[in-house]
């Protein structure tokens, strides 16, 4: 009878590449000193079964198979089930990744509360003990009989906590410290963090559980291991925010089961993470007034308007080359921005500094926010402010038009009930708006860029 052998293979940490030979650059990603040992059991025989294991599975045809979507878990979290897609779907695994400290764990903790009403919670914890989780539980008001801790970082251990208890919800804190005995390589390797995802998923697909994955992030922001493992899971949720604010972002990169345009909105605050309703108010909050360069867009995130400051400054270069920063925006649409303010409306940066900054955090990636930045960057420049009560979106292309955005309807009325009475939006949306309701509200129809800029002047 045959038997496994074990070999000696070098995979990349950034994108999962192996090879049997080192190499100081990656040939597939290019990165330099990526490389890393792993030790892989090779599969003697294909076709052949592991020890111990059976095959049960049988193929059901597709119509008898149930697609009842009333079995979502809500979560108590309105912002968070938004991003899910109304809830928790059974059987799913969800990837929860971000910067230390952002907030991963205590948002878990406090669905719990919640999710422990009705049902069964196994929170398994790598990274503290358990009483060091019932400290954090006391300080967010977290406490519940349907609530069971296993403080370990052996997936089997972790396995078999899970059979015992038999939860309705799994949490696994974090992904990158647990192991599995038999596989030959240290915790947080590309091989532990691939093979002990694998046995995640084929619990939660068999069970009807779901799992939840808290993953941690490089210095790149990306997620720590192998790239497939975004690939493997359902739900890829990033927390984004800087640490030394209070705000938090909640995005879906990923979602099989529901839309990847929605965001959720949190403050931390004292007693953990606190849903933010209107994101509007928070980010417009202190804004300041009669001030050239500032701008408020109006942007959609998912099926929600939002409205952002995006600030601008110009001023007098003291180097050979202009420099140009972006933050919240797009470093290359903003040149190309200024490249068409030059070409088309005559104003001319050649010599001057550049600077555009999203206020809040937020990042604007929808062309309707082309407008708003350029509006900002002519207001600063001719040291002309922009009416308070004016929200600007449209989209801007390479003649200095200005075309059409999706969504005006939910824009101009979102922009509304926040007060604002002056609407620049581009001439093409005009046709078939509803203004009912909004009295008071003034919509200015602009074809390019340089009629958008005259309102200001």
């Amino acid at each position: 009878m045959a038997t496994a052998k074990n070999r000696l293979i070098y995979v990349c940490s950034n994108c999962g590449y192996e090879t049997v030979k080192w190499y100081g650059r990656c040939p597939d990603c290019g990165e330099w000193n990526t490389l890393g040992e792993e030790i892989r059991q090779q599969a003697v025989k294909a076709g052949v079964p592991a020890a111990g294991a059976s095959i049960t599975t049988q193929a059901a045809k597709l119509s008898e198979i149930s697609s009842d979507d009333s079995e979502r878990y809500r979560t108590g979290v309105e912002e968070l089930d938004r991003v899910l897609g109304g809830g928790i779907v059974a059987g799913s695994v969800i990837l929860l990744a971000g910067d230390p400290g952002i907030g991963k764990s205590t948002l878990l903790l406090q669905i719990c509360q919640y999710l422990c009403g009705q049902r069964t919670v196994l929170y398994i914890s790598g990274e503290e003990s358990a009483r060091q989780l019932k400290l954090r539980a006391n300080r967010l008001h977290v406490s519940s009989d349907r609530l069971y801790v296993a403080a370990t970082t052996d997936m089997d251990a972790a396995l078999e906590s899970i059979r015992q208890t038999s939860p309705d919800v799994v949490m696994v804190d974090s992904i990158q410290t647990m192991s599995i005995p038999a596989v030959a390589s240290s915790a947080g390797s590309l091989t532990q963090i691939r093979e002990s995802t694998q046995l995640l998923i084929q619990l939660a697909k068999s069970r009807e559980i779901p799992v939840f994955i808290v993953g941690h992030v490089n210095k790149e922001g990306a997620i720590a291991g192998p790239k497939m493992l975004e690939h493997m899971v359902d739900t890829v949720l990033y927390f984004q925010g800087e640490r030394h604010q209070s705000y938090r972002v909640l995005r879906a990169v990923k979602n099989r089961f529901g839309s990847t345009n929605e965001i959720g909105v949190f403050e931390m605050v004292q007693e953990g993470l606190a849903e933010v309703k209107n994101p509007s108010l928070m980010l417009l909050s202190g804004r300041s007034h009669d001030v050239s360069g500032s701008c408020v867009a109006c942007v959609m995130e998912g099926s929600r308007p939002i409205l952002v400051e995006v600030q601008a400054l110009v001023s007098k270069t003291g180097f050979g080359t202009p420099r140009r920063m972006a933050t919240g925006f797009d470093y290359n649409r903003m040149a190309l921005l200024i490249a068409v303010l030059e070409k088309r409306s005559g104003y001319f940066f050649g010599n001057l500094d550049a600077y555009i900054n999203v206020v809040g955090g937020l990042r604007l990636d929808e062309p309707a926010a082309d407008l708003p930045v350029a509006m900002a960057l002519a207001s600063n420049l001719l040291d002309k402010s922009i009416a308070n009560d004016m929200a600007v979106f449209g989209e801007i292309g390479l003649a200095g038009e200005v075309r059409a955005v999706s969504n005006i309807q939910q824009r101009v009325r979102e922009a509304y009930r926040l007060g604002f009475k002056t609407c620049i939006l581009p001439q093409n949306n005009l046709k078939g708006m509803d203004t009912s309701g909004m009295p008071e509200i003034r919509l200015i129809g602009v074809q390019n860029l340089s009629q958008a800029i005259s309102v200001i002047r």
